[in-house]
């Protein structure tokens, strides 16, 4: 009996070692995580000019492309004048094939989807438009392939911002 014991009492101490250890081990994955997403939040608001936790982003895939919304949550004149020249700025950089400013937000060289947006930036056309708190660009194009790249640049946008799409 005292044997029984002895082992139930090794076997929760056991148990609970591990509990511990799974807990401490996935806080500090979610932190490393967290930690990431800060620093991609910074990145994008020394880019866009605007804090990006007071900011909205929307990636939406459309049939002819997609489209890229930034606004602000709440009124404020000069985040929407920021926004606004920001937009426009993506929408010219991107017609010419630079696409450096997502790959600095994100921090990788080479961003899903826009390889193949640059090889085909002919015939993809970026038309910046104003919105209430900011502004959306909308990228269009007749050929299938670019709408498919499209949708993987925004499809990555959408995860690495956590973003939705309305």
């Amino acid at each position: 009996m005292n044997n029984t014991r002895v082992t139930l009492r090794t076997l929760m101490s056991s148990i609970i070692a591990m509990a511990a250890l799974v807990t401490c081990t996935a806080r500090k994955e979610t932190a490393g995580a967290d930690s990431g997403f800060a620093a991609l939040q910074q990145r994008g608001e020394t880019a866009m000019g605007v804090n990006q936790y007071t900011s909205a982003h929307i990636f939406e895939p459309l049939p002819i492309g997609g489209r890229i919304v930034l606004q602000r949550k709440g009124a404020d004149s000069l985040g929407e004048t920021t926004i606004r020249t920001h937009m426009r700025t993506i929408a010219t950089a991107f017609a010419n094939g630079d696409f450096a400013l997502p790959g600095f937000v994100h921090a990788m060289s080479d961003v899903p989807g826009t390889a193949k947006m640059k090889a085909l930036r002919s015939e993809i056309t970026y038309s910046e438009r104003d919105l209430p708190r900011g502004a959306e660009v909308v990228i269009s194009t007749k050929n299938p392939d670019a709408v498919a790249a499209i949708h993987e640049f925004l499809a990555f946008q959408r995860m690495d911002h956590r973003a939705g799409m309305h």
